[in-house]
């Protein structure tokens, strides 16, 4: 980078004078990303905003040029009429921790942070914590004062998004199960989902927007450009949620969630871990009971599979010949019958050394009948539970319909994980918001459903046209920030057909992150597929040690790159209108190595395998060929 726009090395963060308004900048440790402080009126009093800047060449590309900052307290508001009192002195973030599954497994907290100290017209204070990384961008309120109690009434925060600017972005659903669409103005104005995803025009740049380190304080956020088309605001929930007061309550001192801004080429989006090296460190000391994995699940192909006791033994079944650690017990199981009860079930899951884990229903609407109802809707209920499912040698739980983001929600799932460590039962929501970093403060959540995946094809012919684009667009929107239970890697039908190929769904393994992954199809849909296929499905992890996107682009094509240990998984698909040949190459294999690829793509047609035995080095490289809605995986093992 030419040296006249690079920032001074000995000084993050300066005030300078030469653009109007402007008081303060703070880079990123490797320089790349510059944030800036502006006053809208040009004095140490007003309006504030954040503007963020992106290393292109010999410049920084102008990314987002403005982000509203401020908050709204019952008692008063924090936004126009600001007094800048003090920037704090610069300091370095550092802190290396490990993940005990997600997309790495080595993680690095490593920031520049700076503490701006304002104070309102009534001589209140309010603080800006924020941060700059070498992958995004992370801010946060804080009210400092000891003592008080107030209802955050509204929060101000609004990203300015030039026109023309290209833009993925979900309509806001409770269960955060929409499509994304692409779309290149704000014309469509409503409140959408995060995360959401933007590619800055004229510049390599792309950013995702979302939230990190949501707790007990606050409620979960969304944004809306209903006001200002290109203007999307930092939404709280709304009363036509049916469940908790609409304003969330507060004590100080208080911190709000981050607002974190993943920023970078589109690969360093795709491997950020930045929802979570925002979040609170993980509030356990011993965590050798966590352990991900691939799980069995009858709830796709047979929807009241679990009231049948020899479906769940056939599942059983399918989970030992497929080297699956696990299977689960969908809604229902309290009514089984057909030769055994739950009891039964699961001294039959236990006697053929699969791990069971068990559906419960959140319990928060009356109207969802779906059984059982109450059993994690108080403590005293969870204890009971929690203390039945150790004796009968439960490893997990996966607790549904949340469908509100407010307060008493946020409290709601962070009690079920509280007491669910305290029994040692790994956790997973579904019917729920997208995550907000959880898994590092609670490595026990395992995965979020708050996503439309392959249950989906339960529910009308949609995903049926959609799903390859869709899955094309996930894997750089929705599964950036954290675990996804897709229920990916179908062969046979649900209610509706998949047209996506054999191909594409063996590769979905590796493509969707999630702790515990469940594959979803039927015991005969694994057990006729040619033996590399079931081979693969056999070896692929359900964690990963690091997560490298090879090429793609969102809603076109995917090929992502995972490691464990020493082997590799990649991962193709494509969604277009014609085949795609796809250069794969293994520059990222490390030197002086070779590697057993077996390499599984698309054949003649979309229910076909084409299988090669190769072996490979970094110098290497193949075509690949894929289906106009198709795709292939490969595993890669060092050749000893």
């Amino acid at each position: 980078m030419n040296i006249k726009f690079r920032f001074s090395l000995a000084l993050f963060l300066f005030t300078i004078a030469y653009s109007y308004g402007q008081k303060a900048v703070l880079t990123s440790p490797n320089q790349k990303i510059a944030v800036r402080l502006f006053d809208s009126q040009n004095t140490n009093s007003g309006n504030w905003y954040l503007q963020v800047n992106y290393g292109n060449k010999d410049k920084h590309d102008e990314i987002i040029p403005k982000i509203d900052l401020g908050i709204v307290r019952n008692d008063q508001t924090f936004s126009k009429g600001l007094k800048l009192k003090k920037i704090g002195k610069s300091a370095l973030i550092k802190e290396q921790y490990k993940a005990l599954h997600g997309k790495k497994s080595e993680r690095s907290n490593t920031a520049n942070e700076v503490v701006l100290y304002f104070e309102n017209e009534s001589k209140s204070h309010l603080n800006i914590i924020l941060r700059v990384y070498n992958d995004g961008v992370a801010f946060r309120y804080e009210f400092p004062e000891k003592q008080g109690t107030y209802t955050i009434s509204d929060e101000l925060t609004a990203y300015s998004i030039p026109e023309s600017t290209e833009r993925w972005l979900e309509k806001f659903d409770l269960s955060n199960e929409g499509l994304y669409t692409s779309m290149d103005n704000g014309d469509v104005q409503q409140d959408w989902c995060y995360p959401a995803l933007f590619k800055a025009k004229n510049s390599p740049c792309w950013y995702l927007i979302h939230e990190a380190d949501l707790d007990r304080n606050y409620a979960a956020s969304k944004l809306a450009n209903t006001q200002n088309k290109n203007q999307y605001k930092v939404t709280l929930p709304g009363t036509e949620e049916g469940v908790g007061e609409p304003f969330a309550k507060i004590t100080l001192p208080w911190k709000s969630p981050w607002r974190a801004v993943i920023v970078g080429e589109l690969g360093d989006i795709v491997k950020s871990t930045l929802v979570d090296d925002v979040s609170k460190p993980s509030v356990l000391n011993k965590t050798d009971w966590i352990q991900p994995g691939v799980a069995s699940w009858n709830y796709w192909s047979s929807n009241h599979g679990t009231k049948d006791y020899k479906t769940v033994t056939q599942f059983a079944d399918l989970a030992v010949a497929m080297n699956w650690p696990y299977t689960l017990l969908d809604w229902e199981w309290d009514q089984m019958e057909n030769g055994g009860n739950l009891e039964d079930a699961i001294k039959y899951i236990h006697s053929k050394g699969i791990k069971p884990l068990m559906w419960y229903n959140s319990g928060k609407f009356k109207w969802i009948t779906s059984t059982p109802i109450d059993r994690m809707l108080t403590h005293e209920n969870r204890v009971k539970e929690f203390e039945k499912l150790n004796k009968l040698g439960v490893y997990g739980i996966k607790v549904d319909f949340f469908l509100s983001e407010k307060q008493e929600i946020i409290k709601y799932y962070l009690d079920i994980l509280e007491d669910a460590a305290k029994y040692k039962i790994m956790v997973y929501f579904h019917g729920c918001l997208v995550p907000r970093g959880w898994q590092r403060t609670y490595p026990h959540l395992m995965t979020y459903e708050a996503v439309r995946g392959a249950e989906w094809y339960n529910n009308g012919p949609e995903l049926t046209a959609t799903a390859a684009e869709h899955n094309n667009t996930l894997a750089f929107t929705r599964n950036v920030v954290g675990s996804m239970d897709y229920t990916p890697v179908t062969f046979t039908n649900s209610q509706f057909p998949h047209i996506t190929s054999y191909g594409h769904e063996l590769a979905l393994s590796v493509i969707f992150e999630s702790g515990i992954q469940h594959m979803a199809d039927r015991p005969e849909g694994y057990y006729e597929l040619p033996d590399a296929a079931k081979t693969f499905l056999k070896h692929v992890p359900a964690s990963w040690d690091d997560t490298i996107l090879l090429d793609g682009y969102p809603g076109k094509f995917t090929v992502i790159a995972r490691r464990k240990g020493a082997d590799w998984f990649i991962g193709g698909i494509n969604s277009g209108r014609k085949e795609r040949n796809q250069k794969l190459k293994f520059d990222f294999l490390p030197d002086g190595q070779t590697f057993k690829l077996t390499l599984i793509a698309d054949g003649n047609h979309d229910k076909a395998f084409s299988t090669q035995y190769l072996l490979v080095d970094k110098t290497s490289s193949v075509e690949v060929k894929m289906l106009h809605q198709g795709g292939f995986a490969a595993m890669l093992v060092v050749n000893k």
